[in-house]
């Protein structure tokens, strides 16, 4: 949110869905890319967080809402980072790591507690489910930018690579 918000001439950021599961070894490999990626383009590119909670992993599906509740605290990619560097500890605990990471970040941790316990967040991550079985999602991570679904489920050899070219030649594009 930068101080031009209001002025017409600013183009929309080119958007990367980033689907993703918090209990996903891979995702967390992936975090470098998502870095660079971030370093590369700065706010010319939004990256955004999609829910693909996978059932082979039991706490996936509360690590998805409890980063919504963190979307909604202003700390969305913070925490998704912060998850996934403890990935192994997320599949010993479970939902106490979600609640102990969100205090160490400073957010309102009973916030947390409370939106699991209700399940506020929840519709938000079905309907991304559905959404990425509707796109032919099948694992994580995979990236979706301009129409393009780029699979990194089972490799993620030179998929920073393909995002790069695809993002350069859109936001070329704009600018052109």
């Amino acid at each position: 949110m930068g101080m031009s918000d209001s002025s017409p001439a600013r183009t929309e950021a080119l958007v990367l869905d980033v689907w993703c599961e918090l209990q996903c070894p891979d995702c967390r490999t992936a975090l470098d890319d998502v870095r660079a990626l971030r370093a590369r383009y700065g706010d010319r590119l939004e990256l955004r967080l999609r829910h693909f909670p996978l059932e082979k992993h039991k706490h996936a599906f509360a690590a998805a809402q409890a980063a919504e509740e963190a979307l909604e605290q202003g700390k969305g990619w913070p925490y998704v980072e912060a998850v996934l560097e403890r990935v192994a500890e997320l599949d010993r605990q479970g939902e106490p790591l979600l609640v102990e990471v969100a205090r160490e970040l400073g957010l309102d941790a009973e916030e947390f507690d409370t939106a699991l316990i209700d399940g506020r967040h929840i519709l938000v991550v079905d309907a991304d489910q559905a959404e990425g079985k509707a796109i032919g999602v099948t694992g994580t991570p995979t990236y979706v930018i301009g129409g393009e679904r780029l699979d990194g489920g089972k490799s993620q050899e030179g998929l920073r690579e393909r995002v790069e070219e695809i993002a350069d030649r859109l936001l070329a594009d704009r600018e052109a």
